[in-house]
């Protein structure tokens, strides 16, 4: 028998979810970094409107939840630091490219008519 309601554990895992995935941020830095924009100053230029803040943000957020993993690199003297998808990164940038094409083709089908 199924059951009538979400149990506590299942609505904590949907909020943390929520919290982690479903922000507009973390949707477009998962898009940038499956494109390869790897570098933070890179990807506060790719994506607009994004405040280095909110960047910060989301890039711990995204972390501590296992979809990207950060690099520290040292050039020389030099250390910059670098973000890639994890293979859970990678299974949701395609779950985006998806909605994304959804909406594409929702939003094409209203102007026609």
């Amino acid at each position: 028998m199924k059951s009538r309601h979400l149990s506590l554990t299942e609505r904590q895992a949907y909020r943390r979810l929520e919290d982690v995935v479903g922000c507009k941020w973390s949707a477009a830095v998962v898009g940038a970094l499956s494109r390869g924009v790897t570098r933070p100053g890179k990807l506060e230029r790719y994506i607009p409107g994004i405040s280095t803040k909110v960047l910060t943000e989301r890039l711990r957020k995204l972390a501590d939840y296992g979809v990207i993993l950060r690099e520290d690199r040292s050039e020389g003297a030099v250390l910059h630091v670098e973000y890639r998808l994890t293979p859970v990164g990678e299974k949701l940038a395609v779950i985006l490219e998806q909605l994304h094409a959804l909406q594409a083709e929702h939003d094409g089908g209203r102007g026609a008519g």
